[in-house]
């Protein structure tokens, strides 16, 4: 790993997202890793605060891999593309409906991609959601001054996506880790286990995450615990996790972070979380 560039920096606010979480997650990552791996990408907080020079990414989302697959092979025409949207009501609507015509069957790469950068940085809460049609389905913010072209951050994204061997999936989680060896790391941020029912929002792809995908992951991680991969996993602190996860092979971590992006208005504010890892802390850090 080179030095860092604080400029790369997610391009997306997303629910769910790390970056307040950091410093702990970064505490419990090992030193000397090779491939770093990363299955449920989603805005990137880790991999941009990390940096490792071979990463292996994947989200199910195929918008959003397509989103940074045009910022790192051609992010002058997203720029470019982005400075056209307006920060309006009517053309808002307008845009967020082309998921709902024909017409959305034409649009490119790089127009999908900043369609998908304008309605997050536009939309309210910056939440990405969709509904059962997989159409985008979150109401206009009403922001002032919105950030829709950061162009320093979506360049040094592109550099970073570039400079590095990062290779971008779009696949399902198992899939993305076909290839794993032992001196792999594994970071997963799955879409969280609701605490309740009222706290349940899995409404980045159309399929969701469901209990049974909770548990296809964790019977993953005991096949990567006996490859002797080192992974560590995010999720919420309910009841069904811990319980999951509760054997001698596995430490869990009770963290808490504050989170501002919720369906339920009741489920925002300081929520206890977990990370759970397959290894010990190394000393000397």
């Amino acid at each position: 790993i080179s030095m860092k560039n604080k400029v790369v920096q997610p391009v997306l606010k997303w629910a769910g997202g790390k970056r307040q979480l950091l410093p702990k997650i970064k505490k419990l990552i090992p030193k000397n890793i090779g491939t770093y791996y990363e299955p449920f990408l989603g805005g990137g907080a880790v991999l941009f605060s990390l940096q490792p020079g071979h990463a292996i990414v994947n989200d199910n989302n195929t918008e959003l891999i397509n989103m940074y697959d045009v910022i790192k092979n051609n992010v002058d025409a997203i720029i470019l593309d982005l400075r056209k949207h307006r920060n309006e009501a009517d053309y808002f609507y307008k845009i967020r409906g082309l998921d709902r015509t024909p017409q959305y069957n034409e649009m490119n790469n790089v127009q999908r991609a900043s369609r998908l950068i304008y309605l997050n940085k536009t939309c309210y809460n910056g939440l990405f959601r969709v509904n059962k049609n997989g159409e985008f389905n979150v109401p206009f913010g009403r922001y002032k001054n919105p950030n829709i072209v950061n162009e320093t951050v979506l360049r040094a994204v592109s550099n970073y996506l570039n400079t590095g061997r990062i290779e971008l999936l779009n696949m399902d989680f198992e899939q993305a880790l076909i290839g794993c060896k032992h001196s792999s790391f594994v970071y997963f941020d799955p879409p969280y286990y609701p605490v309740s029912d009222s706290s349940n929002f899995t409404g980045y792809t159309i399929n969701g995450f469901t209990k049974e995908d909770q548990i296809r992951l964790k019977s993953l991680c005991d096949k990567l615990t006996d490859k002797g991969v080192r992974w560590l996993l995010s999720n919420s602190s309910s009841p069904f996790i811990i319980s999951l996860y509760n054997s001698k092979k596995y430490h869990i971590d009770y963290v808490t972070a504050n989170r501002s992006i919720s369906s339920n208005p009741d489920a925002r504010g300081e929520v206890k979380e977990v990370l759970i890892r397959n290894y010990e802390i190394e000393t000397n850090r």
